[in-house]
């Protein structure tokens, strides 16, 4: 059996703010519901949603364009995480979005590690590109370079290049050996 609902708040995968959807009983009684984010479909929930919709509308401006001025701060940033290899330059473990936002706050930009969107943990040495979604609608992508432990040629390629440039050492390392 489906129920009627409107959306209070953009729902992922579902709908935006305002949209008349049909969705689950038990969806929409468990989740939507209880979390404010639906309303069941009434003339008078239709007229508010349509009142709060206008308010909601300008502060989504406004997020978006902070979002946006974020993003371009991100876009120019370039993360060089050390790892150690062992024969045949493969690595010893792998980069999560944790070690990149790590990388990220030693350069005092914080970004929480779920919003960065790794398909799967980074497990080769390089450049990759990585996506951050700052808001619903806006991406950057941050530069992040794996080198290997003691090679310093790829650092001085890094800080020739003028980019922002962040070293974290692997969690099987003492401080002492990363300060190196």
């Amino acid at each position: 059996m489906s129920v009627q609902v409107i959306l209070r708040e953009p729902v992922e995968h579902l709908g935006r703010r305002g949209d008349v959807v049909k969705v689950a009983n038990g969806y929409a009684r468990n989740y939507l519901l209880p979390r404010k984010l639906a309303l069941p479909v009434t003339e008078a929930n239709r007229r508010r949603v349509d009142r709060d919709r206008v308010v909601a509308d300008a502060h989504d401006a406004e997020e978006k364009q902070a979002a946006e001025a974020f993003a371009e701060r991100l876009n120019g940033v370039v993360c060089v995480i050390v790892r150690r290899v062992g024969e045949n330059d493969i690595m010893y473990g792998s980069v999560t979005s944790s070690d990149v936002a790590a990388c990220l706050a030693g350069q005092s930009i914080e970004v929480d590690r779920r919003k960065i969107k790794l398909d799967e943990p980074l497990k080769q040495l390089g450049a990759h590109s990585v996506p951050v979604k700052v808001h619903r609608e806006v991406t950057a992508t941050v530069t992040v370079r794996i080198v290997k432990e003691g090679a310093s040629n790829e650092d001085d390629d890094v800080a020739e290049s003028g980019d922002a440039k962040s070293e974290t050492a692997s969690p099987d390392e003492s401080p002492a050996s990363a300060a190196d």
